[in-house]
């Protein structure tokens, strides 16, 4: 009995999306490990973006320096 979590950011994913992650991960789990989709669980976790991180930075933070040039936290 698989489970599989994703973990994303909370910004307007919609529910057919939602549904197609839920599709691909079973497909996933379906076609890579043989195992039945009637058993294997899919949980969607949305995390608010202010509690969201990357390469040590805020993700608000990391984008903005994305889109100036300059992802390095020592850098801007």
């Amino acid at each position: 009995m698989p489970i599989v979590t994703i973990q994303i950011t909370r910004e307007g994913t919609t529910p057919e999306q939602k549904a197609a992650l839920i599709k691909g991960a079973t497909d996933l789990l379906v076609d890579v490990l043989n195992k039945p989709p009637g058993l294997t669980f899919v949980i969607i976790q949305e995390v608010e973006l202010e509690d969201w991180g990357v390469k040590g930075l805020p993700t608000i933070e990391y984008r903005r320096r994305e889109k100036a040039g300059s992802s390095d936290p020592g850098e801007g």
